[in-house]
């Protein structure tokens, strides 16, 4: 019996993810995997009171599965199977990577799709062009799209 194969999208708010999760859901429904989407908090930093901060990490995770329950609407229309939800508190979302991927071995793919404005690819294609793309013991494969790549182009690549 073999394992699905699991594509991972960092879930997040810029333009270009939106590319990078049509670009997944299409190899996922081409090659029979499926989609995980990682969305990342940042710790809640008060240290006085402890029921702030607890009630201030609520909200964030909330508001976190309300984003990618947005998404998961589109998962499921292109690939025919829900999403799987990864939501992580974490400093980075390099860290949150790392960590995923550590963690769970049915990961076989991380697409990321690269900014296309002044600022560069983006942060964290920007670290793993730096760093390289090691992830504690395992090795992924990564694929980085363009962030501006049309549905035509993506339906020719994927």
């Amino acid at each position: 019996m073999s394992v699905r194969r699991k594509f991972l999208v960092v879930a997040d708010d810029t333009a270009e993810f939106q590319t990078a999760l049509r670009f997944a859901c299409r190899r996922a429904r081409s090659t029979g995997g499926y989609v995980a989407l990682l969305r990342v908090i940042q710790p809640a930093v008060f240290e006085h009171w402890s029921g702030v901060r607890e009630e201030i990490a609520r909200q964030q995770r909330q508001e976190a599965e309300a984003a990618l329950q947005q998404s998961a609407e589109f998962v499921q229309a292109e690939t025919g199977l829900p999403p799987e939800f990864l939501i992580h508190e974490a400093d980075s979302p390099r860290a949150a990577l790392r960590k995923v991927l550590t963690e769970d071995p049915d990961i076989k793919i991380v697409v990321l799709a690269a900014a296309t404005g002044r600022g560069g690819p983006g942060p964290l294609v920007g670290a793993i062009a730096k760093d390289g793309v090691r992830f504690g013991d395992r090795k992924v494969p990564i694929t980085i799209v363009p962030g501006d790549l049309t549905d035509a182009e993506i339906a020719d690549l994927a």
